[in-house]
């Protein structure tokens, strides 16, 4: 399935597609749309007979709002109704996690390009803060499955509070979820 370019006009949104997008993180597609159109190649918009999408809702509007008149697109049609359901979510499901240190360290512009920072991660300037937020201590929250799971990762959590968040809390829980 090599992607070829479709005329815009006759792609359609899929009506059935369970994920949206704040308008704020829209306006930053938007933007990438425009800024780095290649990387529609390397990711095309997906779609099924009758050019639904199955995959690129999103890029698809974005494209539309940047003024694109054709797209890289792959056909799907081939693939089974199961299948085509399947993929409209494991487009979107994220396997991999983020090592936030390295992305602080080596990427300051990740959050620029749209990279969803945790809250822990975003360090507001001293005069950012107000009031009594300049006294409180960074906090981390963990819950466990069960109590095993917690006996066990205890030490380490302890170890990375001491050895890297000096002055930190944190609370954990564990049972049923």
């Amino acid at each position: 399935m090599a992607p070829t370019l479709i005329d815009i006009n006759l792609l359609k949104e899929n009506p059935d597609n369970p994920r949206t997008i704040t308008d704020a993180k829209f306006a930053q597609l938007i933007e990438s749309v425009k800024n780095f159109p290649q990387m529609l190649e390397v990711r095309p918009i997906a779609f099924k007979s009758g050019f639904v999408v199955l995959g690129g809702n999103m890029r698809l509007r974005a494209c539309k709002a940047a003024g694109l008149k054709q797209v890289p697109a792959v056909d799907c049609s081939d693939m089974t109704e199961a299948q085509q359901r399947e993929f409209v979510i494991k487009d979107n499901v994220g396997y991999g996690a983020w090592d936030w240190e390295a992305i602080q360290t080596d990427w300051p512009e990740a959050e620029e390009w749209g990279l969803d920072m945790p809250d822990g991660m975003k360090i507001p300037g001293f005069d950012e803060l107000i009031g009594e937020d300049k006294n409180k201590p960074p906090v981390m929250k963990i819950t466990f499955k069960s109590p095993e799971q917690l006996q066990a990762a205890e030490n380490d959590i302890q170890e990375l509070i001491d050895r890297k968040y000096t002055g930190a809390f944190y609370s954990v829980s564990a049972g049923d979820i």
